[in-house]
């Protein structure tokens, strides 16, 4: 069985979506620069397991429609995009899966709609609680030091022209810089003011052992024709997500969780705090598992997809037994 692809009207944008099976649903959600296409692997998992597997192209990204105004691209705003999604499918819940932005998205998603979430699996990028300030204040004080792509993205219209000169060479490059067979941290060896794309290492010659010449063609196509500006409005609008969630500012998640994450993921090394599982163990009250997969980067999913999916699986089974 193939994936099925349609659009979805949620009120806000003209959402596309790729799902296949049948059976209790599970959302996906991707980050940045992807699409839902780089969960096609878990779809045909979960499918072939009797799931109703759901790949959503997010705002900005794929062949989901790209709003123009920053508040479009907060949480708040995708997470109503998601909640369309449930009732269009007539569920009144689903499992959700994400990575990335994908995972911010979802840990809002629990606090924002306890009710319509059946449990969460996140790869890669744990619950922290709520910043003093501005995750921007953080950002620019780190950019003083060296080159730093979350503040490189915040101006409109830098970032997006530097990576459409050479979208394919840019995503070959990050992807692999965020795999586990490179230390992504070593990009901070640059000073402030270089193009992301010179600071990232060359990639080896496609294929990969993780990812094929083909799934890359798919994956560069969409945003060869799109463009990154979509997906970079997902990080100008950080800071009013940080707005936002105020009145969220001692509280976690109470839904069920389950944690997934590459052994050698820059996220986890330094972007998430000294001690992010700790942490997250300490306030997420419902944190039912954390796997380690060894030597996987940040598409932990494309990288050790068996040990993904059935990390999935069994969440799934504990969910829906």
């Amino acid at each position: 069985m193939a994936p099925t692809h349609r659009f979805v009207d949620t009120g806000g944008v003209r959402m596309h979506i790729a799902e296949q099976g049948r059976g209790h649903p599970v959302i996906f959600c991707h980050g940045f620069p992807h699409t839902g296409y780089v969960w096609h692997r878990q779809l045909a998992a979960l499918s072939a397991a009797g799931y109703r597997a759901i790949a959503p192209d997010l705002r900005g990204a794929g062949r989901t429609d790209a709003p123009d105004t920053i508040d479009e691209y907060t949480n708040e705003a995708v997470a109503g995009d998601l909640l369309a999604l449930l009732d269009d499918i007539d569920a009144d819940q689903a499992v959700f899966v994400g990575v990335d932005f994908g995972a911010a998205l979802l840990w809002e998603l629990g606090l924002r709609a306890p009710e319509r979430v059946r449990g969460l699996v996140v790869l890669n990028n744990p619950f922290a609680p709520r910043s003093p300030k501005p995750p921007g204040y953080y950002w620019a004080k780190m950019a003083e030091r060296h080159f730093l792509h979350l503040q490189y993205f915040q101006e409109p219209g830098v970032a997006d022209a530097h990576l459409a000169e050479q979208p394919r060479e840019f995503l070959s490059r990050v992807y692999y810089a965020l795999s586990g067979d490179f230390h992504y941290l070593d990009v901070w060896q640059h000073p402030p003011g270089t193009r992301y794309i010179d600071a990232l290492p060359q990639a080896p010659e496609l294929p990969w052992p993780w990812l094929s010449t083909a799934e890359f063609d798919t994956l560069a196509g969409d945003f060869e024709r799109t463009g990154f500006t979509g997906g970079l409005n997902w990080y100008r609008a950080i800071d009013r997500n940080w707005e936002l969630t105020a009145d969220y500012a001692n509280t976690a998640p109470a839904v069920p969780v389950y944690f997934v994450y590459g052994e050698n993921d820059p996220d986890m090394e330094g972007f998430s705090g000294r001690d992010p599982l700790d942490t997250m163990r300490a306030v997420v009250p419902d944190l039912r598992a954390v796997r380690r997969v060894p030597k996987a980067g940040h598409l932990v999913q494309l990288e050790a997809t068996d040990a993904v999916n059935e990390f999935l699986l069994g969440s799934l089974a504990e969910l829906h037994p």
